[in-house]
Formats: structure tokens, C-alpha cells, sequence
């Protein structure tokens, strides 16, 4: 992996630069900000510091300095250890790949989408996947900082008069170091290109971040190479769906936009805890400001997108999740508690997820996956795998989230043929058998099954199509 010159400055684990200088700017507010410059609460190189105030105030295309936050983001993954791939980790992903879809081929008519494999550093996923994040992030940046300088009273705003441009800039700046830190964070968390439901990598290349994956699979008692597999798996069927539904990236992104429009800010709440600071405490600016001080306020128009987008996502993990189960339930042992462990790493997102969320106000967690699970794998069991591909054919024919509610409702709706009350009855017994196993074999508590059952409790509303 090429070098940066830049990263030569970045902080040693003690917290200082190389030469164990203290940051004289801790516990000011300027200390999150230079630690973005540093990755961590070290001395910042001023010669480096000052390159980067330079960049934050150049002329940018978009509400967002995207050349910052992919240097910011760089510079947090360069905090770390972030070793490169070998050319063993090529081919063990190379030879997964391969496996990986011919056991999809046994169980879906979806051709395969991944044409070529790729093992990366986290580095490398921040350069591949920034121009994905800017599609996204965009729409919902620009009506933050549009709605920011709208709440500016109109004698701050004529003051100001030819600084607004440069405070326009400032913004794009803010904006794009808190976006990279939060790309950074991600970073060390994600394990392929597809991890979080969307993609975000190039088309077609099927890549995984094997030190991601080799972390993720600590403490889980499976061989690394069934933890590489299942993890290639579900990247390869997530490319699968992507690949052969044209319609589904443009509604995850039209969902993403409309959020975005829909982002208002809150002047009197801004104002009220402004003038609740105490302006001689920087811990209390600093408090403030990491606490959502200008954080947007979620609207009705937003909630519903949001809606919207978490059903999509839950129904596109769902699949995936029935699929891999299918394709390895008669060919891999270590594949039901492989599953359970995604399953609950999906459900509760990383630390860098939520602080993407909290940024951006949009969470990525497919909330009622099970449900999402259940659904897909009762339609197979009453019409077989092609008419559960098939929905996926037309937005109009896939299910809203209040199918989630009764997931054999749908399956059996969706069939032509009418149901007697015996096939009814055994469809929702083979069902209920399918999650008594599933429980016994991943050791399932009564206290885990009822936070599963709440996390899905806030998502009833709205889905990607109407039928």
C-alpha cells in the first residue's frame, strides 16, 4: 500500500507526536479539532497543521470538503494498526468467492454479480467508498448547512455581508471533519464493501477487509476461514441482489435524498441552550458542540423516508440472510452461529455506526431482520425460491413494512392458490420449529429474544412499495 508523507506525523500510542510532546490543547474546545490533524490528543506538526487550515478554507465544489474528510478519515484509520493485505489473504477471498457462488447458484436464479474479488485495507475501503458516501451524504449536508445560514437573523446575515461566502466554506469544512472521522471510525468496523446494506464500493468487485474480519471473528470459536467464508457469502449475495434488482439503488439513494430535503434547524432551541453556556467554561462549549448543539431536528417528512429506507434495508439484509442460510444450511456446521453472531451485529450497529448516525441523523440498521427473514423463507417454503426472487422483480410487488407484522400473511397473500386451514397450520409449525432450533443451537436467553422483539417495535410504518 502506497505511503502518505502525510501520515509521518501522526500521533505514537502514548498520545503525544513522535517526540512525546503533550497536546497544549486539551481541554479546550480546539482539541477535537486538532485531533483530527493528529489522530489522537498528541502535538500536531504545525507545518502539517497549517497545510490542513488551507484546505479547510479552499474553495470546494459541494456543501462538504470532501478532500479534507477522506484526510481526516485516513488520518484516523493511520491511528491504528492497518496492516495491508497479503497476497494469502488474496487468495484465500479469491478461492472463498468462488465457492461462495457456486453454492448461491443452487439456491437463487439471480446471476451472480461479483465479477472480479479484492482484499483491502481499511485505507483502501476509505478511498474506494468516499465517492458512494458523497452521493449520499450530499443531499442531507446541503440542506444542513442551507438551513444553518437560514437561521442566522438577518442583522447577523448583513454584517457578515462578504463573509458569508467564507462562513459558506467554514461549514463545508466542519462538515467534512466531522464526515471523516466518522468514515474513519467505520473503517475499522466494516468487514466488505456491502457490510451495511448499501453498495459502496465499485460494481462488481466482491471486497472484504481481512483484518476487519479476522477481528470480528474473535471469541466466536469458528476457524478463521469459516469466518472469511460466511462473510463472502453474504457479500456475494448482496451483490447478487443489487446486481439483478436495477430499481433498488436508486430508491435507497431517493429515500437517503429525501431525508436530506426534509432537515430543518431549530433556532430558539439553539438560542436557548447558547445562552445557557457559560462562555469562561471551554468544557461546557465543548460539551454543547459534541452534544448536538446544531444538530437537525427530525421532521415528519424525514421520519417517513426513514421509515421507508429502514424497511428496505431490513428486507434486502432479510433476503440475504435467508439466501446464505439456504446455500449453507446442508454444506457448513459453524453456519447457524456465524449467523446468529451477524444477526446481532447488524441489529446493534458498531460505535462508529452510531456516530455516523448521530451526524447525519440516519441510522443503517435493518431493525426487524428476523421478521424480514421469516417472511422471504415462508414464501419459499409455499411457492419455492423463484417466487420469492420474483417479488423483487417490480417495487410494486414488494412487501411494506406492516407485512412484516404477519410475515405468512404475505407469503400466502402473494400466492395464487388458495391456502387450506391444514397448509396454514403447518407452514406457521415448520416456522416455529425453524426458530426453536435456531434458538437452541446459538444458546438464546429469553432476555436476548425480548431485546430482539423491541428492537423492531419502532419501525411499523411505511415501506419501500405498495402492492
Amino acid at each position: 500500500m502506497a505511503t502518505d508523507p502525510r501520515d509521518d506525523n501522526l500521533p505514537d500510542e502514548t498520545g503525544g507526536d513522535s517526540s512525546g510532546q503533550a497536546n497544549p490543547f486539551k481541554g479546550t474546545p480546539m482539541e477535537s479539532m486538532f485531533a483530527a490533524f493528529t489522530g489522537g490528543g498528541g502535538m500536531p506538526d504545525m507545518n502539517v497543521l497549517m497545510a490542513q487550515m488551507q484546505r479547510m478554507f479552499s474553495p470546494h465544489e459541494g456543501n462538504v470538503n470532501w478532500d479534507l474528510a477522506k484526510d481526516v478519515a485516513r488520518h484516523t484509520v493511520a491511528a491504528k494498526p492497518d496492516p495491508s493485505p497479503t497476497t494469502a489473504d488474496e487468495g484465500a477471498i479469491a478461492d472463498a468467492v468462488r465457492l461462495a457462488e457456486a453454492w448461491l447458484d443452487a439456491v437463487t436464479d439471480l446471476s451472480a454479480g461479483a465479477t472480479t474479488s479484492a482484499a483491502w485495507s481499511r485505507a483502501q475501503w476509505v478511498e474506494s467508498t468516499t465517492p458512494t458516501w458523497q452521493r449520499l451524504v450530499e443531499p442531507i449536508a446541503a440542506h444542513v448547512v442551507t438551513a444553518m445560514s437560514e437561521a442566522l437573523p438577518a442583522e447577523a446575515k448583513s454584517m457578515a455581508g462578504p463573509l458569508m461566502g467564507l462562513l459558506g466554506q467554514a461549514g463545508g469544512a466542519m462538515f467534512g471533519q466531522q464526515v471523516g472521522q466518522a468514515l474513519g471510525g467505520l473503517a475499522t468496523e466494516v468487514l466488505s464493501t456491502t457490510d451495511v446494506g448499501l453498495p459502496l464500493g465499485p460494481d462488481g468487485v466482491a471486497a472484504i477487509l481481512p483484518a476487519n474480519v479476522r477481528a470480528f471473528g474473535e471469541g466466536l470459536d469458528q476457524s478463521e476461514s469459516d469466518v472469511l467464508l460466511y462473510v463472502v457469502i453474504r457479500e456475494c449475495a448482496h451483490h447478487r441482489l443489487f446486481a439483478n434488482v436495477p430499481w433498488l439503488r436508486s430508491s435507497l439513494v431517493g429515500a437517503i435524498e429525501e431525508f436530506g430535503r426534509g432537515t430543518s434547524i431549530d433556532v430558539s432551541a439553539i438560542e436557548a441552550q447558547i445562552s445557557s453556556i457559560d462562555p469562561a467554561n471551554p468544557a461546557a462549549i465543548q460539551e454543547a458542540l459534541s452534544g448536538g448543539l446544531f444538530e437537525p431536528q427530525r421532521t415528519p417528512a424525514q421520519q417517513a423516508a426513514l421509515d421507508r429506507l429502514e424497511a428496505l434495508l431490513a428486507f434486502i439484509e432479510g433476503w440475504v440472510d435467508e439466501v446464505v442460510g439456504q446455500a449453507t444450511v446442508d454444506r457448513m456446521p459453524s453456519a447457524v452461529a456465524l449467523r446468529e453472531a451477524v444477526r446481532r451485529r447488524r441489529a446493534a450497529g458498531g460505535p462508529a455506526e452510531q456516530t455516523f448516525a448521530s451526524l447525519v441523523g440516519l441510522e443503517l440498521r435493518p431493525r426487524r431482520l428476523r421478521e424480514a427473514a421469516t417472511l422471504w423463507g415462508a414464501l419459499r417454503d409455499k411457492q419455492g425460491p423463484a417466487a420469492r426472487d420474483a417479488v423483487w422483480a417490480h417495487p410494486d410487488l414488494m412487501p411494506d413494512a406492516s407485512d412484516l407484522d404477519d410475515p405468512l400473511g404475505f407469503a400466502f397473500e402473494a400466492d395464487t392458490t388458495e391456502a387450506t386451514d391444514e397448509e396454514f397450520a403447518a407452514a406457521l409449525t415448520d416456522l416455529l420449529d425453524q426458530a426453536d432450533e435456531d434458538a437452541k443451537s446459538t444458546g438464546d436467553t429469553d432476555d436476548e429474544a425480548d431485546t430482539d422483539a423491541g428492537d423492531g417495535d419502532d419501525s411499523d410504518a411505511g415501506g419501500p412499495g405498495t402492492r
